[in-house]
Protein backbone atom coordinates (compact mmCIF):
# COMPACT_ATOMS: atom_id res chain seq x y z
CA UNK A 1 0.00 0.00 0.00
CA UNK A 2 2.69 2.36 0.85
CA UNK A 3 4.50 2.05 -2.57
CA UNK A 4 1.08 2.97 -4.14
CA UNK A 5 0.65 5.91 -1.96
CA UNK A 6 4.37 7.04 -2.29
CA UNK A 7 3.22 8.04 -6.24
CA UNK A 8 0.42 10.16 -4.84
CA UNK A 9 1.91 11.68 -1.86
CA UNK A 10 5.48 13.20 -3.22
CA UNK A 11 6.22 14.68 -0.10
CA UNK A 12 7.52 11.51 1.29
CA UNK A 13 8.86 10.05 -1.75
CA UNK A 14 11.95 11.97 -2.56
CA UNK A 15 15.57 11.39 -1.18
CA UNK A 16 17.24 15.09 0.25
CA UNK A 17 18.52 17.40 -2.20
CA UNK A 18 18.97 15.56 -4.91
CA UNK A 19 15.44 15.40 -6.88
CA UNK A 20 14.04 18.23 -9.79
CA UNK A 21 10.49 18.93 -10.40
CA UNK A 22 7.89 20.80 -12.41
CA UNK A 23 4.40 21.41 -12.37
CA UNK A 24 1.89 21.59 -14.68
CA UNK A 25 -0.23 24.95 -15.64
CA UNK A 26 -3.81 24.51 -14.90
CA UNK A 27 -6.78 26.78 -16.25
CA UNK A 28 -7.51 30.21 -14.00
CA UNK A 29 -10.03 30.28 -11.98
CA UNK A 30 -12.54 32.50 -10.30
CA UNK A 31 -10.67 34.88 -7.60
CA UNK A 32 -10.88 34.76 -3.99
CA UNK A 33 -9.70 36.67 -0.75
CA UNK A 34 -6.11 36.70 0.08
CA UNK A 35 -4.85 33.28 1.71
CA UNK A 36 -1.32 33.99 2.03
CA UNK A 37 -0.17 35.82 5.24
CA UNK A 38 3.69 36.90 5.60
CA UNK A 39 4.98 38.04 8.95
CA UNK A 40 5.56 41.20 8.04
CA UNK A 41 1.94 42.01 6.79
CA UNK A 42 2.45 41.94 3.21
CA UNK A 43 -0.10 39.57 1.79
CA UNK A 44 0.70 39.69 -1.86
CA UNK A 45 0.64 36.37 -2.60
CA UNK A 46 -3.31 35.05 -3.47
CA UNK A 47 -5.17 31.74 -3.69
CA UNK A 48 -8.13 31.27 -5.61
CA UNK A 49 -10.70 28.95 -4.04
CA UNK A 50 -12.75 26.82 -6.64
CA UNK A 51 -14.93 23.38 -6.69
CA UNK A 52 -13.29 20.98 -6.46
CA UNK A 53 -9.38 22.10 -6.55
CA UNK A 54 -7.82 24.97 -6.57
CA UNK A 55 -6.16 27.23 -9.58
CA UNK A 56 -2.57 25.66 -10.66
CA UNK A 57 0.34 27.19 -8.62
CA UNK A 58 1.83 28.34 -12.06
CA UNK A 59 -0.65 31.19 -11.83
CA UNK A 60 1.43 32.59 -8.51
CA UNK A 61 3.85 34.26 -7.63
CA UNK A 62 7.05 31.22 -7.21
CA UNK A 63 9.35 31.49 -4.06
CA UNK A 64 12.52 30.23 -3.78
CA UNK A 65 15.05 29.55 -0.63
CA UNK A 66 15.69 33.55 -0.27
CA UNK A 67 12.13 34.47 -0.09
CA UNK A 68 11.08 31.90 2.42
CA UNK A 69 10.98 32.73 6.10
CA UNK A 70 10.10 30.86 9.49
CA UNK A 71 6.30 32.08 10.63
CA UNK A 72 5.41 32.45 7.01
CA UNK A 73 1.87 30.94 6.98
CA UNK A 74 -0.09 29.76 3.58
CA UNK A 75 -3.83 28.82 3.56
CA UNK A 76 -5.29 26.82 0.64
CA UNK A 77 -8.21 26.21 -1.21
CA UNK A 78 -10.75 23.55 -0.29
CA UNK A 79 -11.80 20.71 -1.27
CA UNK A 80 -15.74 19.00 -0.54
CA UNK A 81 -15.79 15.55 0.44
CA UNK A 82 -18.67 12.59 -0.19
CA UNK A 83 -19.46 9.46 -0.40
CA UNK A 84 -18.67 8.22 -3.36
CA UNK A 85 -15.20 9.71 -3.22
CA UNK A 86 -14.56 7.93 -0.30
CA UNK A 87 -15.70 4.64 -1.50
CA UNK A 88 -14.24 5.12 -4.75
CA UNK A 89 -10.67 6.12 -3.44
CA UNK A 90 -10.72 3.06 -0.74
CA UNK A 91 -12.07 0.45 -3.42
CA UNK A 92 -8.78 1.15 -5.39
CA UNK A 93 -6.51 1.79 -2.74
CA UNK A 94 -8.13 1.56 0.66
CA UNK A 95 -10.43 -1.24 0.41
CA UNK A 96 -11.57 -2.07 4.06
CA UNK A 97 -15.20 -2.22 4.84
CA UNK A 98 -15.34 0.82 6.99
CA UNK A 99 -13.92 2.63 3.97
CA UNK A 100 -16.38 1.22 1.75
CA UNK A 101 -20.33 0.28 3.44
CA UNK A 102 -22.28 2.64 5.76
CA UNK A 103 -23.52 -0.53 7.77
CA UNK A 104 -20.12 -2.18 8.28
CA UNK A 105 -18.89 1.02 9.03
CA UNK A 106 -21.38 2.15 11.52
CA UNK A 107 -20.45 -1.32 13.08
CA UNK A 108 -16.53 -0.38 13.07
CA UNK A 109 -14.06 1.32 15.62
CA UNK A 110 -14.91 4.45 13.43
CA UNK A 111 -19.09 4.33 13.83
CA UNK A 112 -19.40 5.24 10.52
CA UNK A 113 -18.51 5.98 7.39
CA UNK A 114 -14.70 7.35 7.46
CA UNK A 115 -11.86 8.48 4.62
CA UNK A 116 -9.13 6.52 4.33
CA UNK A 117 -6.22 8.52 6.29
CA UNK A 118 -4.09 8.38 2.61
CA UNK A 119 -7.49 10.02 1.00
CA UNK A 120 -7.19 13.29 3.31
CA UNK A 121 -3.25 12.73 2.88
CA UNK A 122 -3.92 12.55 -1.03
CA UNK A 123 -6.59 15.53 -1.11
CA UNK A 124 -3.56 17.42 1.26
CA UNK A 125 -1.08 16.78 -1.42
CA UNK A 126 -3.73 18.06 -4.22
CA UNK A 127 -4.55 21.43 -2.24
CA UNK A 128 -0.64 22.22 -1.58
CA UNK A 129 0.31 21.75 -4.92
CA UNK A 130 -2.63 23.70 -6.26
CA UNK A 131 -2.88 26.69 -4.08
CA UNK A 132 -0.60 25.80 -0.50
CA UNK A 133 2.47 26.66 -1.01
CA UNK A 134 3.89 28.47 -4.34
CA UNK A 135 7.86 27.29 -4.78
CA UNK A 136 9.53 27.39 -7.25
CA UNK A 137 10.22 23.86 -9.12
CA UNK A 138 7.36 21.90 -7.16
CA UNK A 139 6.83 20.76 -3.67
CA UNK A 140 9.90 18.41 -3.87
CA UNK A 141 9.91 15.50 -0.57
CA UNK A 142 12.97 15.17 1.62
CA UNK A 143 10.56 13.05 4.10
CA UNK A 144 7.35 13.43 6.10
CA UNK A 145 5.70 12.46 8.95
CA UNK A 146 1.56 12.56 9.06
CA UNK A 147 -0.63 12.12 12.29
CA UNK A 148 -4.57 11.87 11.70
CA UNK A 149 -6.33 12.73 15.12
CA UNK A 150 -9.85 12.50 13.91
CA UNK A 151 -11.68 10.56 11.15
CA UNK A 152 -12.31 12.35 7.86
CA UNK A 153 -16.19 12.10 7.37
CA UNK A 154 -18.24 12.33 3.81
CA UNK A 155 -19.11 15.73 4.63
CA UNK A 156 -15.84 17.01 5.26
CA UNK A 157 -14.86 20.39 3.30
CA UNK A 158 -11.11 20.01 3.76
CA UNK A 159 -8.46 23.41 3.70
CA UNK A 160 -4.98 23.14 4.87
CA UNK A 161 -3.19 25.30 6.76
CA UNK A 162 0.60 25.51 6.17
CA UNK A 163 3.46 27.31 8.10
CA UNK A 164 7.38 27.44 8.01
CA UNK A 165 9.12 25.95 10.55
CA UNK A 166 12.89 25.81 9.68
CA UNK A 167 14.64 27.29 6.29
CA UNK A 168 18.06 25.56 6.22
CA UNK A 169 20.88 26.46 3.80
CA UNK A 170 22.61 23.29 2.54
CA UNK A 171 26.13 23.56 3.35
CA UNK A 172 27.52 20.93 0.25
CA UNK A 173 24.53 22.27 -2.71
CA UNK A 174 24.74 26.20 -2.19
CA UNK A 175 21.51 26.32 -5.13
CA UNK A 176 19.17 24.96 -2.43
CA UNK A 177 18.18 24.19 1.12
CA UNK A 178 15.70 22.26 3.57
CA UNK A 179 12.40 23.76 4.43
CA UNK A 180 10.71 22.30 7.29
CA UNK A 181 6.40 22.96 7.10
CA UNK A 182 3.85 21.88 9.44
CA UNK A 183 0.50 21.74 7.56
CA UNK A 184 -3.12 21.18 9.19
CA UNK A 185 -5.48 19.98 7.33
CA UNK A 186 -8.95 20.87 8.73
CA UNK A 187 -12.69 20.45 7.94
CA UNK A 188 -14.98 23.19 7.85
CA UNK A 189 -15.58 23.45 11.45
CA UNK A 190 -12.21 23.88 12.07
CA UNK A 191 -11.57 20.15 13.71
CA UNK A 192 -7.76 19.53 12.57
CA UNK A 193 -8.27 15.90 10.59
CA UNK A 194 -4.49 16.01 9.58
CA UNK A 195 -1.10 17.42 11.07
CA UNK A 196 1.64 16.46 8.29
CA UNK A 197 5.06 18.29 9.32
CA UNK A 198 7.17 18.00 6.38
CA UNK A 199 10.82 18.93 4.89
CA UNK A 200 11.01 20.24 1.32
CA UNK A 201 13.80 21.20 -1.27
CA UNK A 202 13.83 24.20 -2.24
CA UNK A 203 16.03 25.98 -4.43
CA UNK A 204 17.79 29.76 -4.54
CA UNK A 205 17.37 31.78 -7.79
CA UNK A 206 19.32 30.84 -10.02
CA UNK A 207 21.64 34.34 -10.07
CA UNK A 208 21.41 33.86 -5.74
CA UNK A 209 23.11 30.40 -6.86
CA UNK A 210 26.20 31.81 -9.13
Amino acid sequence: LWRVFSNILSCVSAPAEFRSSSRKAGRRRTRSPPLYHHPSGNNKLTARQISPYSASMNDYKQLYLDDIQVGQKFSSGSHALDATQIKAFASQYDPQPFHLDEQAAANSFFGGLAASGWHTASVTMRLLVDSGIPIAGGLIGAGCEINWPIATRQSDILTVETEVLNVAASRSRPDRGIVTICSNTRNQAGEVLQVMTAKLVVFRRPAAAQ
